[in-house]
């Protein structure tokens, strides 16, 4: 396809690769980071600030030669998209709030020329339809030069607007989508009102009106901003953009599939007056920007629709049975429109990307057939690079485990995108408790730790004058989950032991305090918890109504008090070595009493489990799993309760999210033997046809909503953690621990990232007899723990053996 031809949302063949600017990006003129800025934000002359609208900017400038360095910033609101010369170069903002408004830097000096070049923008603002995780003041947009020898680019009157009336707004509700669903609207896109080629040099747009000022824009600790954007820095990754193809069309009719088609480009001719129907399978999930390229059919009325999976017919419940079957199933989904101008190479690609396995391809002509030239996806998430490998030397666990890594590296990766997301397809939310999971697995995966010192600063920056934070963020109505605030402590903690940035985590302990201050005004005498306000979530099990443990009327659940506990602990780590050990003496000795009354409270000497209010009436595996972790109970007497609550069916057991304590706390009391026995959910979830790891398990009287929620994705931690035996043993991964649990296997070789480089671990287990191989990066040491018994690590390459009954 030519470079040149006419697309219809804002898309050139280029865009497919990743463009420069995923590289590194280029220092920012500090004097932007503290002052007003000479640009001011703009709006089309007639658009309403605040109604859902698709707007186009353009700015024409001659060079006198071309530039060796051309330095911008760029922002809109709700988002933009950024061309030059007919080049998409740059998209956003990230996603952020008000007071923290993102914006992205670009050096655009290999897209212009000498001569005029021309800079092009569409805007658009979805409105109260928009995401709830998209925060929004009005339709705005913004560029401005890095220094003075950019000013050409700065946004005032010498840009043009104008409003695009070819989008219309496709809402979605919760009941048609069977469940909570805010991840905005759909698009219709009528191609005969939409002004072609709007982005390309060549284009008239001498009858476009001036764009309107709106304000200055200010940096967030300018002096007196009147600007309601405070702009800060984009301080992630630009996100990944792949070519991805659909593997095959499950069903059709009304037209004749060609060969190769959809894994290959090839001509579908759809005649007049005819209604054809393809449902194409991308055989997993992912996030993408589907792309319809096609010719002719004036009129014609191309829908897409999207779908984790298919329904079964007629079942109340929405059950959606296995992934892989179509057959005598409905198709429930959102969608977008397409009505053909009759041209030749339009191309449609919505504004924003799409979750879906499923699409369904609905044609239906007017007097003219039209030719669909092409149909295919660009992958688009947070650019997270795998660097953790396995292999086993079993053949049959080998295939297993790799089949889990990979499922849950497709489910971590569908669930990252400007921010963490718990799930893709129907929230796109920022949730503090999905987020610690999500940021263990992208570190142990990865060892990126920018997205997920993204999302401690923004769930820092949700908090209220209370001190507690919000249970998401960014998010456009506010929500709090209480115990959410806690595992936020527990994100600060983590990203201190494996991530080598003692100054973030500095930066943080005042929200840390604040948060351990809200909860204080709620403690009775002894440390537990009084009644607590908004939505005390703690997981999905089915016994607890609305995901709420059982409480008194006083308070006192253990779940919640058991948290607190871990809170403290970990608070109390942080202040010792980074902040004030005054107030690490008194989280101690807060944490000293709490766990002596959580003893006192919930423990039933009787059935010698903890129970979840001090009735004794409820017992749960998450309340005796975090009884556990945070050392209420220790020694023998803690591996004895780990293997009763995995034996007892008869209390309320734990759903995929709380799996990742229970597991954790298989591991601390060294039962880690065990871990590969407790993946029997992830070989299910397998063998229904899911190709990522759904919210929460399947019962015939409530279906897991979401097939893709990462806080399931733990296995993708635990297994190096468990299997392989690899820790943090210092803040900073400045020490490493390995204590492997191999008696499942004889054989494995394994690495993960390092902020100094690569751990890897070769382990052979003959007779009782084990063979290892620990490689540390330079300047880091550790211990190897085998059955209790600790030796000593040091940089490079170590060789230890272990003899029978060692």
């Amino acid at each position: 396809m030519s470079h040149s031809c006419s697309l219809l949302i804002t898309l050139t063949v280029m865009a497919h690769c990743l463009p420069i600017h995923a590289g590194t990006r280029p220092a920012i003129n500090p004097q932007l980071l503290g002052e007003r800025w000479r640009a001011s934000w703009i709006a089309p002359e007639a658009a309403h600030p605040f109604d859902f609208g698709v707007y186009h900017f353009r700015r024409a400038f001659e060079l006198s030669a071309k530039p060796a360095s051309y330095v911008i910033h760029v922002t809109g609101d709700n988002r933009y998209q950024l061309f030059v010369n007919g080049r998409r170069v740059v998209w956003g903002p990230a996603r952020g709030d008000l007071f923290h408004w993102r914006f992205e830097t670009i050096d655009i000096a290999p897209y212009l020329r000498a001569g005029r070049n021309v800079l092009a923008a569409v805007v658009w603002n979805y409105s109260q339809l928009a995401p709830m995780a998209q925060i929004t003041h009005q339709t705005g947009f913004l560029v401005q030069g890095d220094t003075e020898s950019e000013r050409d680019a700065d946004t005032n009157p010498a840009w043009r607007a104008i409003r695009n009336a070819a989008y219309t707004p496709l809402p979605v509700t919760h009941a048609e989508m069977r469940g909570y669903f805010v991840v905005g609207p759909g698009e219709q896109v009528d191609g005969t009102a939409y002004p072609w080629g709007w982005e390309q040099e060549s284009f008239d747009d001498s009858l476009w009106p001036a764009a309107r000022v709106l304000v200055y824009a200010s940096a967030r600790e300018a002096r007196d901003s009147h600007s309601p954007w405070m702009l800060v820095p984009r301080d992630i990754p630009f996100m990944e953009e792949t070519p991805q193809r659909f593997a095959s069309v499950r069903q059709s009719a009304g037209v004749s599939i060609p060969p190769g088609f959809p894994a290959a480009a090839a001509p579908l001719r759809v005649p007049a007056r005819t209604t054809a129907r393809l449902l194409m399978d991308q055989s997993h999930l992912t996030t993408a920007y589907p792309e319809v390229l096609c010719s002719g059919g004036r009129g014609a009325v191309l829908t897409l629709k999207y779908a984790e999976a298919l329904y079964q017919k007629g079942a109340r419940r929405g059950d959606k049975g296995n992934r892989d079957e179509v057959e005598g199933k409905e198709f429930i989904g959102y969608r977008d429109v397409f009505i053909s101008d009759g041209g030749k190479g339009r191309m449609f690609r919505p504004l924003w990307w799409r979750t879906y396995r499923y699409v369904e391809f609905t044609i239906t002509t007017e007097d003219e057939p039209i030719i669909i030239e092409d149909v295919r996806g660009i992958y688009t998430g947070y650019p997270f690079a795998r660097k953790a490998s396995l292999e086993i030397s079993d053949a049959v666990q080998s295939q297993r485990l790799s089949k889990i890594l990979e499922v849950g590296w497709r489910t971590a990766r569908l669930c990252a995108h400007e921010t963490y997301m718990d799930c893709p397809y129907y929230e796109q939310l920022q949730y503090a408790g999905d987020t610690r999971i999500q940021g263990l697995v992208s570190l142990y995966m990865s060892g990126d730790g920018r997205l997920l010192r993204n999302a401690i600063a923004q769930l820092d920056d949700s908090r209220i004058p209370e001190g507690i934070t919000m249970s998401r963020a960014p998010t456009r109505l506010q929500q709090f989950i209480p115990p959410f605030s806690l595992w936020w402590i527990g994100m600060v903690h983590d990203y201190w032991m494996y991530q080598d940035d003692s100054a973030f985590v500095r930066e943080m302990l005042p929200g840390v305090r604040a948060v351990l201050n809200f909860f204080a005004g709620y403690q009775k005498p002894g440390g537990s918890l009084g009644r607590l306000p908004w939505w005390n979530f703690v997981d999905w099990a089915r016994e607890w109504k609305n995901g709420v443990p059982p409480t008194e009327a006083a308070g006192s659940s253990a779940p919640i008090d058991l948290q607190l506990l871990l809170a403290l602990d970990w608070a109390a780590a942080m202040e010792e070595a980074l902040g004030s050990r005054a107030l690490a003496a008194e989280y101690r000795q807060a944490a000293a009493n709490l766990r002596a009354n959580i003893q006192s409270l919930y423990w039933n000497p009787e059935r010698h489990l903890y129970a979840d209010t001090p009735a004794k009436r409820d017992y749960s595996q998450f309340t005796n799993a975090l009884a556990v972790i945070s050392k209420v109970i220790q020694g023998e007497d803690a591996r004895d309760l780990v293997i009763r609550i995995l034996e007892d069916k008869s209390m309320v057991q734990c759903t995929y999210y709380s799996l990742h304590y229970l597991h954790s706390a298989v591991n601390q009391v060294r039962e880690g033997n065990r871990y590969l026995g407790l993946l029997g959910e992830w070989d299910s979830m397998i063998a229904r046809g899911l190709t990522t790891w759904a919210e929460r398990p399947e019962q015939a009287s409530n279906p897991s909503r979401s097939d893709c929620h990462a806080w399931s994705a733990h296995p993708n931690y635990e297994i190096f953690r468990t299997l392989l035996g690899i820790d943090s043993a210092a803040p900073g991964f400045a020490r490493v621990l390995i204590r492997p649990f191999m008696s499942a296997i004889e054989g494995a070789y394994g690495v993960i990232p390092h902020p100094k480089g690569e751990v890897s671990v070769r382990l052979k287990l003959t007779g009782g007899r084990l063979q290892a191989e620990v490689a540390l990066p330079p300047g880091i040491s550790g211990e190897f723990d085998w059955h209790g018994t600790r030796h000593p690590l040091s940089p490079g390459t170590n060789r230890l053996e272990f003899q029978p009954g060692i």
